[in-house]
């Protein structure tokens, strides 16, 4: 009886083995095609999400050729600059990261907006004040209907986030391709000039109207 009881008292104690995790794949459509995103999660969640796609693709980027940057900040300096009127590394719209640690040519990391294909920030935005401008299409941010909730920072999915805050004006925002720099005499946007581009010595950003890859900064 006694070795019964303790046989009764061990099994009460094992407590269950929790469920395996379960792969979950979500598909949204995208303009041009199909975006996958896995995700690995305890329990079984099925989401179903039909985005319909209204947003016209950027007739401008921006991008960089990490071999030739120096590292020198001249192009935050520049956008700071031309758009808030004054030299602030943290107003700059594109960011430059350096590590000591690295070696050539990953001791400098650039960080531009990606005018993504789908961009989140635009679908985030409770207000549309972060919306593609549609003449342009760029992905651009109006500060005066901005409510400062930072929805669109929060779902940039580039780290650091391309969408940053303006700790001064208390609002968001984002590379513009120089399209509303109020302090700079050029015209800017897509058929216009970028003052990062204009600054940088060692000719390391360039514009393109050919939409680049959107996964590079993922490592791929």
């Amino acid at each position: 009886a006694v070795g019964a009881i303790a046989s009764a008292g061990v099994a009460a104690a094992v407590w269950p083995k929790p469920a395996p995790p379960k792969t979950i794949t979500e598909t949204v459509p995208g303009p041009t095609t199909t975006v996958t995103t896995t995700k690995t999660v305890p329990t079984t969640i099925t989401t179903t999400k039909e985005v319909p796609m209204e947003i016209p693709l950027s007739k401008g980027y921006l991008v960089v050729d990490t071999k030739k940057c120096m590292g020198c900040l001249s192009c935050m300096l520049a956008c700071s600059l031309v758009h808030e009127g004054k030299e602030n590394l943290s107003l700059s719209r594109i960011q430059v990261i350096k590590n000591v640690f690295e070696r050539f040519p990953d001791d400098t990391a650039q960080y531009q907006c990606r005018q993504c294909v789908r961009p989140l920030c635009v679908e985030a935005c409770p207000v549309g004040a972060c919306h593609a401008d549609p003449e342009t299409g760029e992905r651009v941010i109006d500060e005066e209907k901005c409510i400062g909730c930072m929805r669109c920072i929060e779902a940039c999915p580039y780290i650091p986030h391309r969408t940053i805050w303006n700790f001064e004006k208390k609002v968001a925002i984002k590379c513009d391709l120089c399209m509303n720099a109020p302090y700079w005499p050029e015209k800017g946007g897509p058929d216009g000039k970028q003052a990062c581009v204009e600054v940088c010595p060692a000719k390391a950003i360039k514009f393109t109207s050919e939409v680049p890859s959107q996964l590079e900064d993922f490592g791929y």
